[in-house]
């Protein structure tokens, strides 16, 4: 019994690690949300409002709540990489966080685990933050709303395991700009944000069939409408399939440098 315990309780190690990296948030909390959702927010307004009027509809539906869905998983994509990216490698690089939280009996994974959901829980905030503006606006009240949470988390812990990848490989935060400029935004016209895929060479159609960006907007996008992709299926199988792929990647990556 004793032993299934201690098994229990290393499970849950990495939970120390959430909320001293939450508690740490909290004092900037407000500052933090508003650069978060800043971004998605002014594209949704700018886009959404301004060309939105010109173009009127995209596929039979308004472009202002074709943008919205796709905004949604944006702002989850970048608050997630901002927080496994330039917050982590702080803990981890700069104030040397992790080195003391590894003094005690708490392992490398336990730390990159609390790492990962906590990116991830900070980039939920971000996603519901926009979800909210958008019922207030008007532009969606389908029931199915209730179902887009769980998809950005999972859509969070993707990029939160992802940009731990990167973290991993990093020797300073002049590195991240690549990641931003040559992975992000390229993701962010190939999956579906602004306009649809059929407006794409084929060529980009397949590529954007692996992109998980593209796999979190065809989830939410029809939510927003009342319904739900028949293709659902295979859109979450590539979320968790990516998300597999990539926490196993940032494990072995963030060991080697530890090792190094």
């Amino acid at each position: 019994m004793d032993s299934l315990s201690l098994t229990d309780r290393r499970r849950w190690r990495f939970i120390p690690i959430w909320q001293r990296n939450f508690l740490v948030w909290k004092k900037l909390a407000i500052p933090s949300l508003v650069g978060n959702i800043a971004e998605p927010l002014i594209t949704l307004v700018a886009f959404g409002f301004g060309v939105g009027s010109f173009i009127g509809q995209v596929g039979g539906v308004p472009y202002i709540a074709f943008l919205a869905s796709g905004a949604v998983c944006m702002s989850v994509m970048m608050a997630a990489s901002f927080e496994a990216l330039y917050s982590a490698f702080s803990r981890m690089h700069v104030q040397k966080t992790w080195d003391a939280i590894r003094v005690t009996p708490t392992s490398l994974d336990d730390v990159l685990l609390g790492e990962l959901t906590w990116a991830a829980s900070k980039s939920l905030l971000s996603g519901l933050a926009i979800l909210a503006v958008i019922v207030v606006l008007g532009i969606s009240h389908a029931w199915t709303l209730l179902l887009v949470p769980p998809l950005l988390v999972l859509t969070g812990l993707v990029f939160s395991a992802i940009g731990l990848i990167v973290n991993a490989r990093a020797r300073g935060y002049d590195f991240f700009t690549y990641y931003f400029t040559l992975v992000l935004t390229p993701m962010t016209f190939l999956s579906g944000v602004y306009f649809p895929l059929t407006a794409l060479p084929v060529p980009l159609q397949w590529l954007a069939q692996v992109l998980p960006l593209h796999a979190a907007v065809e989830l939410v996008r029809p939510l927003f409408f009342g319904r739900v992709d028949p293709l659902a299926g295979l859109h979450l199988a590539v979320l968790l399939g990516e998300l597999l792929l990539a926490w196993w990647l940032a494990r072995t990556l963030t060991q080697r440098r530890f090792r190094a």
